[in-house]
């Protein structure tokens, strides 16, 4: 089987605690011999993925696949579109350049639902949503591409991968998918929107 999790904020992607406040996945209510596909960190959100079939770790996490995936990501102030270019174009991050991406500013805006805790809040600067599409992962990745132009990450939520998103997935709930699901998730059919689906509202 595989299974679409919205992990919420504070959750690690491991079955057993670290010692930290931090939720395991065991308390979730998932199958038995399920793991999960990659990881999100335990400050990050959205798709994670879960299988008991092993194949989906080299489909979905080896380099030469290219497999993307979408990032939605709240920053502080606005960024140019010169900042922009250089995220899309590429950043030296610990002595490695990304690979090439997409990145831009969506207009409108995500109407996404506040996180439990609240982001930082500062009423002298402002914050937006930005959205990086990439096809790799390394640890974290994103938040060190915005800090490299200036831009922290405040809030980071995962919105898809290949081409299956959250959906109506509220954050804590999880599904088995479909064979159309899983046929998104590998990327076989399906073209992009042209613009980001709205994500869930509701949380648990």
């Amino acid at each position: 089987m595989l299974i679409a999790f919205h992990k919420p904020y504070g959750v690690l992607s491991q079955f057993t605690s670290d010692g930290s406040p931090n939720r395991p996945l065991a308390e979730f209510g998932f199958p038995r011999n399920v793991y999960p596909i990659g990881r999100l960190d335990a400050d990050s959100e959205g798709l994670l993925l879960l299988s008991d079939e092993a194949e989906w770790n080299a489909k979905l996490l080896e380099p030469r696949h290219a497999h993307e995936r979408e990032y939605w990501v709240q920053v502080e102030r606005i960024p140019s579109a010169e900042s922009l270019q250089q995220l899309a174009s590429g950043l030296i991050i610990q002595g490695r350049k990304t690979l090439p991406c997409h990145a831009r500013l969506p207009d409108p805006q995500p109407d996404v639902p506040p996180r439990a805790p609240p982001i930082r809040f500062r009423k002298s600067v402002p914050d937006c949503w930005i959205i990086l599409e990439l096809v790799e992962g390394k640890n974290r990745q994103v938040r060190r591409m915005t800090a490299a132009i200036g831009h922290p990450t405040l809030r980071l939520l995962r919105n898809r991968i290949g081409e299956l998103t959250l959906g109506e997935l509220s954050a804590g709930e999880w599904k088995i998918l479909s064979a159309e699901e899983r046929r998104l998730v590998a990327g076989d059919r399906c073209q992009k929107a042209t613009s980001p689906k709205r994500p869930p509202t509701g949380q648990k």
